[in-house]
């Protein structure tokens, strides 16, 4: 197994602004190997890259994405910057020309119900561009994933793990319920630490992420075990525990 590969979530978010197009071209000059952001829909049929399914955290205004009528997008500020929400064909015109992985999530709205369509809009935009080879539509949510599969089946899938998401299942009937759905599973870090015997052994190293550890220490930590990818909001600190265990080794 090679060393897990340094995944940027919201672009770096613990750097720059997150989910910002700034953030998400800083990020070409660190050696990542790939970049995670967000997607909602707008009322409009317009696909944004913005984490939350309200404005009130990340931007100087208020009230849900899903209400944001044709274009007003353009005028809501992210907050500590003099930038606009991006749109998703706008994020995936600088990656284009890039390598870089992709790891689309798709997001629920403020009722915590899947978007309609959401699936092959977001899909057909990744075609759009010819990255679909290279790319991951991602979800905590199996039957959005199950749909990925039917509308996009060329697309791989990923899966979103924590807490909260198996606890109606348990553990290990979600995971084996995610990997019929799933490329790899992204696991976050206290429940993948706590459970690792039992995980490590229903996923596969090359299907299983961790996410997001932020800190140098818990990065190489997290770098010596056997992981496809770690996704992280501090990508130089990963690069630079990476490189440093890789030198230690050499």
């Amino acid at each position: 197994m090679t060393n897990p590969i340094i995944v940027g979530h919201r672009g770096a978010r613990n750097l720059w602004a997150e989910n910002s197009l700034a953030g998400f071209r800083n990020l070409l000059g660190l050696k990542v190997e790939a970049v995670e952001f967000d997607v909602h829909l707008s009322s409009a049929g317009e696909l944004l890259v913005i984490h939350d399914a309200t404005l009130d955290r990340t931007t100087e205004r208020t009230g849900r994405i899903s209400d944001l009528s044709a274009g007003e997008y353009r005028s809501v500020i992210l907050k500590g910057t003099d930038e606009r929400i991006p749109t998703l064909e706008e994020v995936l015109e600088i990656y284009a020309p890039t390598g870089l992985e992709l790891h689309v999530e798709l997001k629920a709205d403020a009722d915590s119900r899947p978007y309609e369509g959401l699936e092959a809009r977001a899909a057909a935009m990744l075609d759009r561009f010819g990255l679909a080879g290279r790319s991951f539509l991602t979800s905590f949510n199996g039957d959005v994933l199950k749909t990925v599969g039917e509308v996009a089946p060329h697309i791989r899938r990923l899966s979103s793990l924590n807490l909260k998401s198996v606890q109606p299942k348990g553990l290990r009937q979600s995971v084996e319920t995610m990997l019929r759905v799933s490329d790899v599973l992204a696991v976050e870090k206290a429940l993948l630490f706590d459970e690792w015997e039992l995980l490590s052994a229903l996923i596969p190293a090359e299907k299983l992420g961790v996410w997001v550890p932020n800190e140098a220490d818990d990065l190489s930590v997290w770098l010596k075990r056997p992981l496809r990818q770690i996704t992280t909001d501090r990508p130089d600190l990963a690069v630079k525990a990476r490189e440093g265990l890789f030198d230690a080794a050499h």
